[in-house]
């Protein structure tokens, strides 16, 4: 099933009102994506059950209409506008979430990543980390977003045993200095 094929008219609908706001358009993840000034602003998604329009820096703009829904539990930063027919794609409404959209970038605003400072780290990971320096510096010299990466895959395991191995199983990419889904 193509979904881009399925949301087709409201997609459509949605690009030509991107546009007519002054933004740029480029393919990027496969999507339509759309910057201001070289930054992007928002991508068009479609999904099975709607296309969205997700703002990267959504979390920084007032939800004045009640619109905004979160990409899920593990995100900060991007929120998203859906659509599942083409008359929910009021012009007036978007256009006011891209102003603000636009008024973000153009103040250089940036969304405060708690998460990244905030990490808890799971319990079978600290006590691994304690054990092994070599380990403990290599983790610690990942980026924040590969860090927390791990983080929540070991701690998404509900038995500790589960968690245990996801460690192990992880700790030659860790010295590598790789992320979970670097290759």
């Amino acid at each position: 099933m193509n979904r881009a094929k399925t949301w087709k008219g409201e997609m459509q609908k949605v690009r030509s009102i991107m546009l007519e706001c002054g933004l740029d358009e480029d393919l990027k993840w496969g999507k339509p994506c759309f910057s201001f000034e070289g930054k992007n602003v928002a991508i068009l998604q479609p999904f099975k059950a709607h296309c969205s329009l997700m703002f990267f820096k959504g979390a920084l703009l007032e939800d004045k209409h009640g619109l905004l829904r979160s990409q899920g539990e593990n995100t900060q930063s991007a929120l998203r506008l859906e659509f599942t027919s083409e008359s929910q794609v009021k012009k007036t409404v978007l256009k006011a979430y891209v102003t603000q959209a636009i008024a973000v970038e153009q103040a250089g605003l940036s969304v405060d990543f708690k998460a990244k400072r905030e990490l808890e780290l799971p319990e079978e990971l600290t006590k691994i980390l304690k054990k092994d320096r070599k380990l403990a510096k290599a983790f610690e010299a990942l980026t924040p977003g590969r860090r927390r990466g791990y983080v929540m895959h070991f701690a998404g395991a509900k038995q500790s045993q589960t968690r245990t191995a996801r460690i192990e199983k992880c700790i030659p990419k860790i010295l590598a200095g790789l992320g979970m889904n670097d290759r």
